[in-house]
């Protein structure tokens, strides 16, 4: 017989929620047959079974369930009548009596702070007097119960979370009271809650903005020469892509802006891999789908797998692994039809964001002529602990030289 638990499926998600069993309670199954459904923060996960057997069903359908949670048994039904038995609780001491039983033992010493002091690093002790935390109120998750720059920031969130709602009664009844059946309450889906989170902790990043405009009068010439010869492949061909290999192109001569920061050992981690995260609108809220190892694949095969990433964020099977890892980011407001400039908010814990806008015709001066060319505006968020203004604007600059190169576009054609 097999337990059935919902996993730790990595980037901080501790809870789920149950959307549908795909199985009935006893039914027979087969291994790796999907299961159940659960959406988490980043997208909905189908989990399979384990081994084939009867499936036994323990988590109810529309509830949340956490990390380590047991959603099922799966087995032989003489095992299964013996473990209904027993309440799940139970069961989940027994595993972890067996699993302690089966633990290393180390006669290793531990060096434990005095009563009432936190276990913390100088960095992790700084960042809680800026932000007004008392550590002996923190919960330490790093080796030996050690207050981490994490904890910190998540203790802060759920402080502020504490604070809104202690304010929000007042307003909501007011409201309620004065409005009556004229206001309705809605509930945060589980990827609204990430959203939500996610800008808290961006929030805590001391970011700066650097806007300008490109010329992309040789850009739109390419597309609309290059597109038929897409479409006879099946492939759709926007802006997009080329944008993408620009960008690499600047970060490569730029590296800072493909970097992530580590507060608490006050480093920039660069990063040689460019996996392009690309902000994309789902029903179900803004997500982050990524192109990996984007600067080993062309114009084609970038455009390709940016359709089948957004046919699957459409019938909601998007995978975590396809909207995790990413290094930088790049939000194409102009693809929704409007908007001329704005200001993105960072995807923790990359360093900066890139927002890219709608093609407008514009009067612009070449030589002593005035003409109408196609301009492009952007605008790079970016964290100001690790680059700085001066070093936005030499970014912009080096992505306007390719996006305006006729060579480079040419090449990438």
């Amino acid at each position: 017989m097999k337990t059935l638990k919902f996993v730790d499926v990595g980037e901080g998600i501790t809870e789920g929620h149950l959307r549908k069993w795909l199985v009935k309670d006893g039914q027979q199954v087969n291994e790796d047959q999907p299961l159940v459904q659960i959406e988490t923060d980043k997208a909905v996960v189908n989990i399979p079974a384990p081994i084939s057997g009867v499936a036994k069903l323990v988590a109810k359908e529309d509830s949340i369930v956490k990390v380590g949670d047991i959603l099922a048994y799966v087995g032989e039904l003489s095992e299964l009548q013996n473990t209904s038995m027993q309440p799940a609780q139970q069961v989940q001491q027994q595993e972890n009596r067996e699993s302690s039983m089966q633990a290393p033992v180390t006669s290793q010493r531990v060096a434990v702070p005095q009563q009432g002091e936190a276990f913390a690093t100088p960095s992790v002790r700084h960042l809680a007097r800026e932000l007004g935390i008392d550590l002996s109120q923190v919960t330490g998750t790093g080796p030996n119960g050690r207050i981490l720059e994490n904890d910190v920031r998540s203790y802060m969130a759920k402080k502020q979370q504490v604070q809104q709602q202690k304010a929000a009664p007042k307003f909501s009844e007011v409201l309620e009271e004065k409005h009556g059946g004229d206001v309705e309450r809605v509930p945060l889906s589980m990827t609204r809650k990430a959203i939500a989170r996610n800008m808290e902790i961006a929030l805590s990043i001391p970011s700066a903005a650097h806007m300008d405009l490109i010329n992309a009068t040789h850009l739109y010439g390419i597309l609309k020469r290059e597109k038929p010869n897409a479409e006879r492949l099946g492939i759709k061909l926007t802006f997009l892509p080329f944008i993408i290999k620009a960008t690499i192109a600047a970060l490569k001569e730029n590296p800072r802006f493909n970097a992530s920061y580590d507060h608490e050992k006050q480093e920039v981690i660069l990063k040689k891999y460019y996996n392009i995260g690309i902000a994309a609108e789902a029903d179900d809220g803004l997500k982050v789908v990524v192109i990996r190892d984007a600067d080993k694949k062309s114009i084609v095969q970038i455009a390709k797998e940016l359709a089948e990433l957004r046919d699957k964020l459409n019938k909601q099977a998007i995978t975590i692994d396809e909207m995790r890892d990413s290094t930088f980011t790049i939000t194409n407001i102009g693809s929704l039809g409007g908007g001329y400039l704005s200001v993105p908010i960072i995807n923790p814990p990359e360093v900066a964001i890139l927002g890219v806008h709608l093609i407008r015709d514009t009067p612009m001066v070449e030589g002593n002529q005035v003409k109408i060319g196609k301009q492009l505006p952007f605008s790079l968020v970016f964290d100001h602990r690790v680059v700085d203004g001066a070093d936005a604007v030499r970014f912009g600059n080096t992505l306007i030289k390719y996006l305006e190169d006729p060579e480079f576009l040419e090449m990438l054609g």
